[in-house]
């Protein structure tokens, strides 16, 4: 009788948890519109240790750019890249590449966004 109960408590949490952390979908490029300045990233959601960034990521007519990367003590810009929605992610060309990046919304409002990548790192945007 106990590991019935325990079994499903755990099966009511895992539903609940997994709906708590539901990535959102994205439609349409035009959700992304706009300059987003990228505030911090972070490994896990957990991670207690956010990294401070300073680029600023430009959606425009289909591209992505880039602006301000630090390196070396200077800032560089990286040249536009495409961008698509696919099945309610965010797909980003790689410069120079036919490869790409493909991040998953978990939070997005008119102010905020956060992406989560697809090797597991989220990025903290908020709207310029």
């Amino acid at each position: 009788m106990k590991k019935i109960n325990l079994a499903a408590v755990f099966l009511g949490l895992s539903v609940f948890l997994s709906t708590v952390y539901a990535d959102a979908t994205l439609q349409s490029k035009e959700e992304v519109e706009g300059t987003w300045k990228l505030q911090s990233t972070k490994n896990s959601l957990t991670d207690k240790q956010a990294i401070s960034r300073e680029d600023t990521w430009v959606f425009k007519d289909g591209k992505v750019t880039i602006l301000h990367i630090p390196r070396e003590g200077t800032y560089y810009d990286q040249p536009p890249v495409a961008y698509d929605i696919e099945d309610g992610k965010l797909k980003v060309a790689t410069v120079g590449s036919s490869r790409f990046d493909l991040f998953t919304v978990v939070e997005k409002d008119d102010n905020s966004m956060v992406l989560k990548g697809k090797y597991g790192g989220y990025y903290y945007f908020s709207k310029k």
